[in-house]
């Protein structure tokens, strides 16, 4: 059962850039004191605030927001949530990823995706309609770079010729990789991979979520993998002393969060998956706060928390679970803590004891 923190790195309107590194680096080492197992690093891109894009944000790094984390902490593992592949180049991210864990002594979780936003590949000059055929390649190209002496390889975007990678991971073969997975036909690729996934909630509800691990789980079967795959869910969750408080506290963030999700699947549904894009912006538009409660995140206090986490394990079948403390970036930093507190204090304890 693996509890982890996911960090946006949230920029807030009212706080200085400065503020949103401080408040970044409070979260991340209260995770560490409360016993979460690991912190996540998401990639943000080009996301001030004030804008009508991405949540804003100051996690345009992650591999050094994870580098400065694990130099902070002792126990924490430290993973990336992800790192979207085709911005980057395969070489170079390796020895980034291979130096990390060396440092950290082995704590490092890769956590590996593609975006579903075209917006970051504007900003980068990469077209977006290469994303997934880019992802394929740079996977390939970094495991050979980790688990080889020397390699050669020649793709479509990546021609390499008798590299020989230095460091090499600290973990063998490499650190532990876990795929991102948003639309349906993801998830039954991350299975032909064999690839352990993050399955997120997002603009789904989660019923939608059962539907397509259906998807991943028969592709992991039909590609041979062993065992039945792997899925850590991501999501909202709020934890308070009271069930008042759970459902008062986050609303104003949570509506916003979703009516930006809302405007970025508008505005992206001429690029790709239109139809797609556009039915889910549609079933976002008339969104109330009790759909949002009932069937998109776990607001409560401990004890329905706990209960609630336990019926998706059962029902999913998961491997763990990954906070999204701030959904919406615009929870007070206190209450913020306080939830990530009560969660390690009080919810963590019951959902390990009920996975032994």
């Amino acid at each position: 059962m693996h509890l982890g923190l996911m960090m946006e790195c949230d920029y807030r309107q009212d706080r200085t850039q400065r503020e949103a590194f401080d408040e970044a680096f409070v979260l991340a080492e209260t995770a560490e004191t409360e016993g979460y197992d690991g912190v996540w690093f998401a990639e943000r891109h080009f996301a001030p605030p004030g804008g009508t894009g991405p949540i804003p944000s100051v996690a345009s790094a992650p591999v050094v927001w994870a580098t400065a984390i694990a130099a902070r902490t002792s126990r924490l593992r430290v993973g990336t949530a992800v790192l979207v592949l085709p911005l980057g180049h395969p070489v170079r991210m390796a020895e980034e990823i291979a130096t990390l864990d060396n440092i950290s002594q082995g704590r490092v979780d890769l956590g590996i995706g593609r975006s579903s936003f075209p917006r970051s590949y504007d900003g980068y000059d990469i077209p977006y309609a290469e994303s997934r055929d880019r992802f394929e390649e740079f996977l390939q190209v970094m495991r050979l770079a980790f688990t080889q002496e020397r390699f050669s390889y020649t793709g479509k975007y990546y021609t390499f010729r008798d590299v020989c990678m230095i460091p090499k991971p600290f973990q063998q073969p490499h650190p532990p990789l876990r795929a991102a997975a948003t639309t349906r036909e993801t998830f039954a690729v991350m299975g032909r991979l064999g690839l352990p996934i993050f399955a997120g909630v997002g603009s789904a509800v989660m019923s939608d979520v059962a539907q397509v691990l259906q998807d991943y789980r028969t592709a992991w079967r039909e590609a041979g993998h062993a065992g039945d795959g792997d899925v850590v869910l991501r999501l909202p969750i709020y934890v308070a002393n009271t069930m008042e408080g759970a459902l008062a506290e986050p609303k104003d963030s949570a509506m916003h969060h979703y009516n930006r999700l809302r405007q970025a699947l508008q505005r992206s549904a001429g690029a790709t998956d239109g139809d797609a894009r556009t039915t889910r912006a549609e079933r976002l538009a008339t969104l109330t706060y009790d759909d949002v409660v009932r069937e998109r995140v776990v607001f409560g206090t401990p004890e329905d928390v706990a209960k609630r986490l336990q019926i998706l394990q059962d029902t999913l079948g998961l491997s763990g679970f990954i906070m999204e403390s701030n959904v919406g970036g615009r929870i007070p930093p206190e209450s913020v803590l306080q939830s990530i507190r009560l969660f390690g204090q009080e919810v963590a304890p019951r959902l390990r004891a009920a996975a032994d």
